[in-house]
């Protein structure tokens, strides 16, 4: 392996090892032995969560190929499980606020379990069934958690302010070091004691099972309008008006669209920007890489938010623009250092700027999920909080789904381009909501006025 890439994983780990160690008391938030408690269980499961979904990202194209699936019929079963994660999942995830989070999380569990079951069938209508499961499962992930422990949070009365610490751990841990291991643990099941790349899905399925346990055992149920006459579609409204009566809502829901696009937009591309002429590149170590540079974030995020400035609205906009630049690097590097259609040995110099772009990149999608989720806790309402988070994910369904369809069509500058854009574009809605946040008094959403609207836009009640 390229001795490159060693050094700047060991430069990474060394970074992320002195940022951890170096931490004082104004980098550190003093909470409860109560608080402790309660969060260290939270990321257990969270843990035991990220490794379910960790262990099988590797190995799933890997898998459909292996049954003989070319390219499109995989392009089809990827662009599914985004459809219903936007489709099914948009529901589902919304039921959260109305039937309760605990029994969302449950229903994380199950559905993810199905979901890997199927991958031991090599039928393709058995492998589409899985995915629409994987779709909902991934809705729920990135929703129904998240919506139990602000709640949980806030009902226990902690303090606001630790729900940062809460956040910047799970990131550090679910998705960085949980990344790691599992990418390790994969590669063991399958290529070392050699079981099959079904393996991961099975050991992930373990794993979802132990957190479901956890959570039946130790959790207890939360919701967000506990009103009993409120109907799905009264709830999708109720949440649009919300979104559209507050600048504050909406402009945090586009650059959450904006930046996750960009960043799942990457996944597909780095792999080709870093092997043009399909060299050979060691996968899983960059991956590794990849995951230690978001740890790095999160490890920065974790002292940005024990302190009190700069304030998260502030900081963000930096971070926006130092991600939009990392993915410029594919496009200048392209422009300065003419592209070799020559297949070589090992990486080049053009490639190996871009991976150190790549990294900065990661290191800025580090620092974004503990911002983005303390965000939300402050300006997204109770009652409504999931709906409104899966309100958020469908433009970014949307969005992957178009470029999923037509990866072959553009080239990867162009794609890195498009990606950079909305980035800038993410900087610039970012400085909008600091403005507003500076100039407004922070209140909590009111959820009965918001209904009244809801109401009143209504034709039936008129």
């Amino acid at each position: 392996m390229e001795v490159f890439y060693f050094l700047v994983f060991g430069a990474l780990a060394a970074v992320v090892a002195a940022l951890e160690l170096s931490k004082t008391s104004k980098d550190r938030v003093n909470t409860s032995s109560a608080f402790n408690a309660f969060k260290n269980n939270y990321l257990l499961v969270y843990s035991l969560m990220m490794a379910g979904d960790w262990l099988q990202g590797p190995y799933v194209y890997f898998l459909y190929s292996q049954y003989g699936f070319g390219k499109g019929e995989i392009g089809q079963l990827f662009i599914a499980g985004f459809g219903s994660s936007m489709l099914f999942g948009t529901i589902v995830g919304s039921l959260a606020d109305k039937q309760g989070r605990k029994r969302a999380c449950v229903t994380y569990c199950i559905t993810y379990i199905l979901s890997c079951i199927t991958k031991h069938s090599p039928q393709y209508k058995v492998l589409m069934v899985g995915r629409i499961l994987g779709g909902i499962a991934t809705s729920l992930l990135f929703s129904a958690f998240e919506s139990w422990l602000v709640a949980e949070h806030n009902k226990r009365g902690f303090d606001q302010q630790w729900l940062s610490v809460t956040f910047s751990k799970a990131i550090f841990l679910g998705n960085g070091l949980i990344a790691i291991v599992s990418g390790l643990f994969g590669n063991l099941l399958v290529d070392t004691l050699d079981f099959g790349p079904v393996a991961p899905f099975d050991a992930a399925a373990c794993f979802l099972a132990i957190g479901m346990a956890v959570i039946l055992s130790s959790w207890t149920e939360n919701y967000g309008d506990p009103s009993e006459n409120k109907d799905l579609f009264s709830q999708f409204r109720g949440a649009a008006v919300a979104i559209a009566s507050d600048e504050k809502i909406a402009l945090l829901g586009a650059i959450q669209s904006l930046f996750e696009g960009s960043m799942y937009t990457f996944v597909f591309l780095w792999t080709p920007a870093l092997s043009p002429n399909s060299e050979e590149i060691p996968h899983g170590f960059i991956f590794a890489t990849f995951m230690l540079a978001s740890m790095l974030g999160s490890s920065l995020a974790s002292r940005l938010l024990a302190r009190s400035t700069p304030k998260v609205e502030s900081y963000m906009q930096i971070v926006f623009a130092i991600s939009a630049a990392s993915l410029l690097l594919p496009i200048l590097s392209n422009l300065l250092v003419a592209p070799s259609k020559v297949k070589t040995g090992s990486i080049s110099f053009s490639g190996c700027i871009q991976l150190i772009g790549f990294c900065i990149f990661e290191a800025c999608v580090g620092l974004f999920w503990p911002s983005i989720m303390k965000m939300r806790s402050q300006y997204i309402p109770e009652e409504a909080r999931s709906t409104i988070m899966n309100f958020f994910r469908i433009p970014l369904n949307i969005f992957v789904c178009i470029v999923l369809y037509n990866v072959d069509a553009f080239p990867i500058t162009v794609m890195f381009g498009m990606c950079s854009i909305f980035l800038f574009v993410a900087s610039i809605l970012q400085r909008r909501l600091m403005v507003i946040a500076e100039t407004q008094k922070p209140k909590p959403q009111d959820w009965a006025t918001v209904k009244e609207r809801a109401t009143e836009a209504d034709p039936l009640n008129i």
